[in-house]
């Protein structure tokens, strides 16, 4: 067939029906990416969170006993010395904690980039009907 000939319908509908295909196999890949990308943020996410937790066990452990010694010399009774320490590390575990819980909740799981181009496609392959 020449450049100018006109092609049958069929041959237009396998050709429509290919290039849909293609689109929805290549959106459907994008929406994979997406999908894996956001997966590894939250993997980060979460290993920081588990960081936070055996950061905040491991300076209780290590830590607890010279500051309690370190509060009771500065005056607050032995039997409260261990609370005030330990209130202490739960704070800053607690602030590690809510910092990555709130990374890991900024991650989105939507794949909004493959969304945005479905509708854009869709827009695009209507565009033709509504020009009559």
């Amino acid at each position: 067939m020449t450049p100018n000939t006109p092609k049958s319908t069929s041959e237009m509908m396998k050709a429509i029906l290919g290039n849909v295909s293609n689109l929805v196999r290549d959106e459907a890949d994008l929406a994979r990416t997406e999908i894996a990308e956001s997966a590894n943020k939250a993997g980060a996410s979460i290993a920081a969170m588990g960081i936070a937790l055996v950061l905040a066990i491991t300076g209780l452990n290590v830590f607890a006993a010279t500051l309690v010694a370190l509060v009771v010399q500065a005056g607050v009774p032995a039997q409260w010395a261990p609370a005030v320490v330990g209130a202490g590390f739960l704070v800053i575990a607690l602030i590690i904690f809510i910092t990555a819980k709130s990374s890991l909740k900024n991650i989105g799981f939507v794949p909004t980039r493959a969304a945005r181009n479905v509708k854009r496609d869709a827009a695009a392959i209507k565009e033709p009907f509504h020009d009559k």
